[in-house]
């Protein structure tokens, strides 16, 4: 539940509709903000209408704000929020009257009916700091207009618009980008140094203001469309090696079309990255690849090495040589498949399990396996390491706990952050007596310790119906 609908719902008689409402306001109301340069609270009557609740606030970015507190859930006496009572009740915007002083600062407040289906739910304080009042610019006197045109909007309950489009919010076009101002007819009578800039990136020669949208050499067919229909439009386009983001809100009053406004942000340093990164990706890729192609090869000319060779002694080490490789080849071709370096290390583990299956395990001594739990995504050079260890243990396990009969191997993956914890268990003939794996001199062994210290990890061995490897490898290293 979000704070919006809790604080409504402890508070106010607000109906999950009209919730609906203003969480799409909230969703908006920062370019109100900073286009009115003001604070802004979004403010709902309690129950008996006596006090109202702070359910929104917003702060004008670049301005001064006039709250530096937060200021959601704070109740309200009425008394104190005149005004706000007035648009509540009279279902108008409310500006009239002289600027009110507060700690010696100067406010301009404006108070607007938040209006749903011709009744009001809530209303919305601009405050604005008057401080540092000085004549406004061109710009400013834009931003001035397009403010109080979405005050009105908000007022006769045209805004937010209920059906506009998601786009990229981190990168949307904010005030501060490109501002268009337009008329009826889709002309711009205002056009930014930013805006300007922005369509000069994409090859536009000329002046934008005094342009009609659909006369404009570059296109803008889908936001003419949109706005036709009243509908506000978010579109990127790329020209010339350059990409602007554009985003278009019909300006309404009385249900028509009074005009338009639009914001321009020249993303094409971002568009730039993303295709490097792309790039990036895609060489790590075909590095992992062409590894895990060369691991298969070294592992292929071993086999043949291995069949060639005259001792069952020589041929075994070869082969605990190849699933070695083959077990490192995993994690490379995994990571050959992944636009990140994080493997998903479950499938890493399966598959080790299913190579260990059928390269070493006996018909006569037949081994069952099982794998448990999950270990989530793993950093490469976590899974790396780690699954070259599970094979070492999987393999110890086959070799020297079913001695003569078959069994049982159960790996268990179990994710504590910040650190993994890997069981392999198995209900063979348990470890011998006085075993401990510090002295212990076969090649697995020692490969199991090396790499444990690279991962600053530790293992405990116990024995009871069968033996258990217990890893604790630390998933945040220094």
């Amino acid at each position: 539940m979000t704070v919006l609908s809790s604080l409504a719902g402890r508070h106010t008689t607000l109906s999950a509709r009209e919730v609906d409402h203003l969480h799409r306001l909230l969703g908006e109301w920062q370019l109100l903000s900073d286009l009115a340069f003001a604070d802004l609270l979004l403010l709902a009557p309690v129950v008996d209408r006596s006090a109202f609740v702070v359910l929104g606030q917003v702060r004008p970015y670049p301005a001064q704000t006039l709250y530096p507190e937060d200021m959601v859930g704070a109740v309200l006496d009425s008394r104190d929020r005149p005004k706000a009572a007035q648009s509540l009740g009279e279902k108008r915007i409310v500006s009239e009257g002289d600027p009110e002083w507060r700690d010696g600062t100067p406010i301009r407040e404006v108070t607007i009916p938040v209006m749903l289906e011709g009744e009001p739910i809530a209303v919305i304080t601009a405050e604005q700091n008057l401080a540092s009042a000085r004549t406004p610019s061109h710009l400013e006197l834009s931003y001035l207009r397009a403010a109080a045109a979405i005050e009105q909007m908000v007022a006769e309950g045209t805004f937010p618009f209920i059906l506009e489009e998601e786009g990229e919010r981190e990168l949307s076009p904010r005030v501060g980008d490109g501002f268009l101002e337009m008329d009826a007819d889709l002309r711009v009578t205002y056009a930014s140094p930013n805006a300007v800039s922005a369509y000069r990136r994409l090859g536009m020669t000329t002046n934008i203001t005094d342009e009609r949208l659909p006369d404009v050499a570059i296109d803008h067919s889908r936001i003419v469309d949109g706005l036709d229909y009243d509908t506000p439009v978010e579109d990127e386009i790329e020209m010339g090696g350059a990409w602007v983001l554009r985003r278009f809100i019909p300006i309404l009053v009385g249900g028509e079309r009074i005009g338009a406004i639009g914001f321009v942000r020249d993303i094409t340093e971002s568009r730039l990255r993303d295709r490097m990164l792309l790039v990036k990706d895609a060489t790590i890729r075909e590095i992992h690849h062409r590894v895990k192609n060369n691991l298969q090869t070294v592992a292929s000319l071993l086999r043949l090495q291995a069949r060639r060779l005259g001792t069952n002694e020589a041929r075994a080490e070869l082969e605990e040589s190849v699933r070695r490789i083959s077990s490192i080849a995993l994690v490379h071709e995994t990571l050959s498949r992944e636009s990140t370096e994080h493997v998903e290390f479950d499938r890493v583990a399966q598959r080790v399990l299913e190579m260990v299956e059928s390269s070493l395990v006996n018909p006569d001594r037949p081994v069952r396996f099982s794998l448990e739990g999950s270990a989530g995504e793993l950093p490469s050079e976590v899974a790396t390491p780690l699954s070259l260890i599970l094979t070492e243990l999987i393999q110890n396990a086959v070799e020297h706990a079913f001695v003569d009969r078959g069994g049982t191997v159960t790996v268990e993956l179990k994710r504590e952050d910040p650190k993994l914890l890997v069981f392999v268990r198995d209900d063979g003939e348990g470890l011998p007596s006085g075993f401990a794996i510090e002295s212990g001199s076969n090649l697995g062994l020692q490969i199991v310790r090396t790499l444990l210290i690279e991962l600053a990890g530790e293992i405990t061995l116990s024995s009871n119906d069968g033996t258990t490897v217990e890893l604790s490898i630390p998933l945040a290293r220094g």
